[in-house]
């Protein structure tokens, strides 16, 4: 699996809940900025994801993947089940063995 490949599987994951994919997809120390807050360590994004996130009915729908840099940028929206869209984002991935640490950008 690639840099993107492993970017593109990180959604996929969030958007079918599937934690334990998304757990094997991060790095142990994976760190997410945001301008809401961080979540530091795979343990704390995960636990947000599975028993806090305010809404679980959405679909990460993208638009671009591309590598470049020694980073992977992913541009998209988040969609309701309703089909409306909430917000674009932009989100910025450093990819070792792992995904290392995500800063995500909104509007």
């Amino acid at each position: 699996m690639d840099d993107c490949d492993a970017v593109r599987a990180y959604y996929e994951a969030i958007d079918e809940g599937d934690d334990e994919r998304l757990r094997g997809l991060l790095d142990p120390d994976f760190v997410q900025e945001r301008p809401d807050r961080t979540f530091e360590g795979r343990a704390a994004f995960v636990r947000f994801m599975r028993e806090d996130r305010p809404r679980t009915d959405t679909e990460h729908v993208l638009s671009e993947v591309c590598a470049g840099d020694g980073a992977v940028f992913a541009r998209g929206r988040l969609r309701s089940a309703e089909g409306d869209d909430l917000f674009g984002f932009v989100d910025v991935f450093r990819v070792g063995e792992r995904i290392e640490s995500l800063t995500t950008y909104t509007n």
